[in-house]
């Protein structure tokens, strides 16, 4: 008979349906904010922020911003094609593979993050640190950082680096 796969304590029940709550509640008055300031959903925006604010040439692979949104590559597809529709981003081949997609954002996408960003920042300030101190918004750091990394070791198939052929 197999082993009994181990249990969850009271405690860390607890802290797991706290994370979850908080993390619905949080992602439903984001998605609200997103659609009404600038008819975005969270991925599309996810997309928006990681090309024009964390990427220093505005460029990604499609691999590439998949593996860093945690998003399937098919879904992501789609997202960057309805962006590319409405003159958010342009997809190109990448230059250095012929089966690469490379997407950037255009000025028009940087305008709508730049119109964006700002309430999306005040959402998330209300929501979720407004009841913290510095203290406890460093703790919370400290904590959720070690998390993600574990799971960023072993991430979902769809987040994983595609394997070379």
């Amino acid at each position: 008979m197999p082993d009994k796969p181990p249990s969850l304590d009271a405690v860390q029940l607890g802290a797991y349906f706290a994370l979850m709550e908080v993390a619905g509640l949080l992602r439903h008055a984001v998605e609200q904010q997103l659609r009404d300031a600038g008819d975005l959903s969270y991925v599309q925006f996810q997309l928006l922020a990681h090309l024009g604010l964390d990427s220093p040439t505005g460029s990604e692979r499609m691999t590439d911003l998949a593996d860093g949104v945690v998003y399937s590559r098919s879904g992501l597809t789609y997202q960057a094609g309805l962006l590319e529709k409405a003159g958010l981003v342009a997809r190109t081949r990448s230059a250095d593979d012929d089966r690469g997609v490379t997407v950037t954002i255009t000025d028009a996408g940087r305008a709508l993050l730049a119109k964006v960003l700002p309430g999306h920042t005040e959402v998330v300030g209300r929501q979720l640190f407004q009841p913290l101190s510095h203290e406890d918004t460093k703790a919370l750091s400290d904590l959720l950082s070690p998390v993600r990394d574990h799971m960023r070791s072993a991430p979902p198939r769809s987040a994983a680096p595609r394997r070379r052929r």
